[in-house]
């Protein structure tokens, strides 16, 4: 018994450590607005609407349009004015997301640190054109 007890404790921080599926990452994300810090500074705040679709806001009413789909274990993001794809592994700690863009090397994961249904103060495209 104290074996399968000792199993299970080890087994648990590895299954933590398992990338979220594209169901599970959206059940997480869809209708919500995340703002995720790197390094104990702001990283950026991601709003997740229906259908896959996102808006990204590194400073104050600046957005940027896009979405995001699964590519094996990896979770993509492309966006309006950048058609290269960024690839990341989510996964969930006491539940909230870390992230690590497959660029980085572990350390440079972000953290979600807040999570509403705010939406972002997005200006409408050619808002003043």
């Amino acid at each position: 018994m104290r074996g399968l007890l000792a199993l299970a404790l080890c087994a648990t921080p590895a299954l933590a450590d398992v990338p979220l599926t594209a169901e599970a990452f959206e059940a997480h994300v869809t209708g919500h607005t995340l703002t995720y810090q790197q390094y104990g500074q702001l990283y950026g705040i991601e709003e997740y609407l229906p259908d896959r679709k996102v808006r990204w806001s590194v400073a104050p009413n600046t957005c940027q349009y896009g979405s995001w789909y699964p590519e094996d274990e990896y979770i993509c993001f492309v966006y309006e004015y950048d058609p290269n794809p960024s690839c990341w592994t989510f996964r969930l700690s006491a539940g909230r997301l870390v992230a690590l863009s497959i660029a980085d090397a572990p350390g440079a994961e972000l953290h979600e640190t807040e999570r509403s249904q705010t939406p972002l103060p997005c200006p409408g495209p050619e808002v003043g054109a």
